[in-house]
C-alpha cells in the first residue's frame, strides 16, 4: 500500500460500501449499478487508441491530466466490466501518477471482486489494471 491518505480513504470507503453484500449476487448487482452512475463517454472518447487489449466486451479508459492528478474515464459494452471500471475509477482517478503506481489494487480481492470472474474477465480486468499504471507512468 502508499501513504497517500486520499488514496486509503477512497479504499476503506469501497471496502466498507461492499462489506455488507454477502453473495456473490449481491456484489454483481451493486457492482452494475456503479457503472451505471459513470457518465457516458463522448464520441470523441471512444477512439480506439482507448481500447482495453484483453477485453472480450470493448472497453475504453481515458486519461486526462489536471494539474498533478491523472482523471479516468471509462466504458464499456458489458455492464459488469463497466461496474468493475467504476470502482478502479474510483479509486484511482484524480491521483497522482506515483500514487496510483505504488497502489496495488489488493482490495478487489478483499471485496470479493474477482473470485466469480471467469478466466477471460480476470484477464480483461489485468489489462484495465495494467493501462491504469501505463497512465500512471505516461502521465507523471
Amino acid at each position: 500500500m502508499t501513504t497517500n491518505t486520499n488514496i486509503e480513504t477512497k479504499i476503506e470507503s469501497l471496502i466498507q460500501d461492499m462489506k455488507p453484500l454477502k453473495s456473490a449476487e449481491e456484489r454483481y448487482k451493486w457492482i452494475i449499478g456503479e457503472g451505471k452512475k459513470l457518465s457516458p463517454l463522448s464520441e470523441e472518447q471512444r477512439q480506439d487508441k482507448f481500447l482495453i487489449e484483453g477485453c472480450i466486451s470493448r472497453a475504453w479508459l481515458v486519461p486526462e491530466k489536471k494539474d498533478s492528478q491523472i482523471h479516468l474515464f471509462a466504458d464499456s459494452e458489458s455492464m459488469i466490466v463497466k461496474g468493475i471500471m467504476a470502482l478502479l475509477l474510483r479509486v484511482y482517478s484524480g491521483e497522482t501518477g506515483p500514487t496510483i503506481l505504488a497502489t496495488e489494487p489488493l482490495f478487489l480481492r478483499e471485496v470479493g471482486v474477482q473470485e466469480h470472474l471467469s478466466l477471460n474477465r480476470r484477464n480483461g480486468l489485468a489489462s484495465v489494471i495494467k493501462q491504469i499504471k501505463m497512465y500512471g507512468i505516461a502521465l507523471q
